[in-house]
C-alpha cells in the first residue's frame, strides 16, 4: 500500500449524497478475482451520460472526490474502493461515510476525509469555479487546504499510523515476521500447518 503524507492534487465534484457502492461500481462488474483493473467500471452506469462530471475532459487526472454525505451506502462491497483507487484517486472528501466503505478504504491507502458540509460546499463551489483548482489533504496535521478554506478532520491514531507508514493488513503483519519466524522454527512438527 502507498503511503499518504500529504496530497495536493486537482479534485473533481460529485454534488451527489447517499452515493452507494452499487453506483461506484454496478454489480456487473465485480467478476474479477483481482484487486486491479475496476477504474473503467468507476460509476459505469452514470458514465454512459456524456455530460457526466467524469467524462468532463477538465476532470481528468483528478486525484481528490469532492461528493454529498453518506458515500459509499450500501454492501460491503471492497471492489468500490478498488475502482477509485485504480481510477487515481487518493482521498473522497465529503460530509460522511458509510462505515464499512470508510474502513475499506483505509484498508487500501485512500484516504476518506470527513468535513462538515458547509466546508465541502465552499470546496465543491471552488473547483467547479475553477476545475484547475489545486486541493491539499495533509494527514501529518490532518488538515485540507483549499482556496478560502483550512479545515481539520479527525482519524483514528492507529488508523493514520498505518496509512502514513502505508501499511495494510499484510504489512502490518510483516512487521513480526522475525517473532513468526523463530516461533515456527520451535514449533514440532506433526502440528498442523496453515
Amino acid at each position: 500500500m502507498q503511503p499518504f503524507r500529504v496530497h495536493a492534487g486537482r479534485a473533481v465534484v460529485l454534488d451527489r449524497a447517499d452515493v452507494d457502492t452499487d453506483q461506484i461500481v454496478p454489480a456487473e462488474h465485480l467478476k474479477r478475482v483481482e484487486r486491479t483493473g475496476f477504474g473503467p467500471f468507476l460509476f459505469a452506469e452514470w458514465r454512459k451520460d456524456p455530460d457526466f462530471v467524469l467524462n468532463r475532459p477538465e476532470t481528468e487526472g483528478a486525484t481528490i472526490l469532492l461528493t454529498g454525505a453518506n458515500f459509499g451506502s450500501g454492501s460491503s462491497r471492497e471492489h468500490a474502493v478498488w475502482a477509485l483507487e485504480d481510477a487515481g484517486f487518493r482521498a473522497v472528501v465529503a460530509p460522511s461515510f458509510a462505515d464499512i466503505f470508510r474502513n475499506n478504504c483505509t484498508k487500501v491507502g485512500v484516504l476518506p476525509v470527513a468535513l462538515p458540509a458547509d466546508v465541502v460546499r465552499r470546496l465543491m463551489d471552488a473547483v467547479e469555479a475553477d476545475p484547475a483548482t489545486e486541493l491539499v489533504i495533509d494527514l501529518e496535521t490532518r488538515t485540507v487546504t483549499g482556496p478560502g478554506v483550512r479545515a481539520g478532520f479527525e482519524i483514528d491514531g492507529f488508523t493514520r499510523m498505518r496509512l502514513l507508514e502505508g501499511l495494510d493488513d499484510i504489512g502490518l503483519t510483516l512487521r513480526h515476521e522475525a517473532s513468526i519466524a523463530s516461533y515456527e522454527s520451535t514449533r514440532q512438527a506433526w502440528l498442523p500447518t496453515v
